[in-house]
């Protein structure tokens, strides 16, 4: 496919426009070099909080804020913190479902989202509960069910469900948010038949970690066929890391540096750490980085060799500013509207593609926004005097 005409699929946004994100670093692993743990780079409070605050100054639409049970910041918690202290950027919170009773995670998500006045956004996540190996069937029968409520909650005056694993009927007026048109933005990403089907479904952004072109063309064929099975049209989203540099050179050279001081061992325990290091779609990568060059270059440049040393996303697009939005173009011919983008280390590459790419990009913007979710404040019904609800 590479350097041939692209058929954009069916998507919500027909407009050519994109949201362009970053990445913090709740879950740890942020380094100067890969395959090694940097003292330097702790995933705390102080370190977290100046990566968003400075995607936030220069101009970045969202931030992605991981979720995982390893060392680092607790979503939730973290957002409301730096919600006072940024003034433009989305927060993009991600949620693992289950681990918090629905119509309170709907609540919790709906506070958020009036502290930020509506930039927030959700990144759905099923998977295991930390400590638990859980039946997949039932992993997405619970995420599914869960969407469900949250978007009852946000937008009907009942929660009224009767699901295989949850039963309620209850008033919903304690947890509408900001955003009036349906509440927050839902991105998923999975490639397991089940993950699919539930992004198809019920969510808004369906994203994708970086493969070759032809194989990510055919994943977004696919999913929104599936959509369009339940009369629904969803947009899609890349997550993959980047460098860039004033020359094409100085950017490879770069991807030599990161990897100067790898441990091989100590990398596949780093990457095996999380939750997800064995799920299909880091498998699906592993296997696309056994077809790359000696350099692990897939495809120009489009570098896999992250993959070796953490699990998820594992490659990145590698080149001078010109070169990287030739490729981001490429993408979004396909289709693609959102990038969640992030290097090593995450501060210094954040700024260095805030000042290099990010100027020179055309027709950015919120998803949020381009799609209607226009923020609107929702007053709290208040409760009659002598009433009392207690639930």
């Amino acid at each position: 496919m590479l350097n041939e005409p692209i058929e954009k699929v069916n998507i919500r946004t027909v407009e050519r426009v994109v949201e362009v994100s970053w990445f913090d670093d709740l879950c740890g692993g942020d380094t100067q070099y890969l395959g090694t743990i940097d003292p330097t780079r702790r995933s705390n409070f102080a370190n977290c909080s100046t990566i968003i605050e400075t995607a936030d100054k220069l101009g970045f639409d969202n931030i992605l804020l991981p979720t995982s049970y390893v060392v680092g910041q607790e979503v939730i918690p973290f957002a409301s913190a730096m919600a006072p202290k940024v003034k433009n950027i989305n927060m993009l919170t991600a949620i693992r479902t289950g681990e918090i009773h629905p119509p309170m995670l709907a609540r919790h998500l709906a506070t958020l989202d009036h502290i930020l006045e509506g930039r927030l956004t959700i990144n759905i996540i099923n998977s295991d509960l930390p400590g638990l190996k859980e039946d997949n069937t039932l992993r997405y029968q619970r995420c599914a069910e869960v969407i469900e409520i949250l978007k009852q909650a946000w937008t009907k005056n009942k929660i009224e469900f009767e699901g295989e694993v949850y039963k309620f009927n209850m008033p919903a007026d304690p947890v509408k948010p900001y955003q009036q048109n349906g509440g927050p933005l839902l991105y998923f990403g999975g490639i397991s038949d089940g993950s699919k089907d539930v992004c198809a479904k019920y969510c808004d952004i369906f994203l994708m970690w970086p493969e070759p072109e032809d194989s990510i063309y055919a994943t977004m064929q696919e999913m929104s066929q599936r959509a369009a099975a339940y009369g629904r049209t969803i947009d899609f989203g890349m997550r993959l890391h980047v460098i860039v540099r004033e020359t094409e050179d100085e950017a490879k050279a770069y991807t030599k540096e990161l990897m100067s001081k790898f441990d091989a061992e100590l990398g596949e325990k780093l990457k095996h750490r999380t939750q997800d290091s064995k799920s299909m779609g880091v498998l699906r990568q592993d296997e696309f980085r056994k077809q790359a060059d000696d350099d692990d270059f897939i495809e120009p440049y489009l570098w896999a060799g992250i993959g070796r040393a953490r699990s998820g996303c594992g490659a990145a697009m590698v080149g001078t500013p010109e070169q990287i939005i030739s490729k981001m173009n490429r993408y979004m011919d396909m289709g693609v509207r959102a990038f969640i983008l992030s290097g090593y280390p995450l501060l210094e590459e954040c700024q260095k593609f805030g000042e290099l790419v990010l100027p020179k990009l055309k027709n950015t913007g919120k998803l949020s926004v381009i799609q209607g979710r226009t923020p609107k404040e929702t007053p709290i019904t208040p409760l009659t005097h002598g009433e009392l609800r207690v639930w």
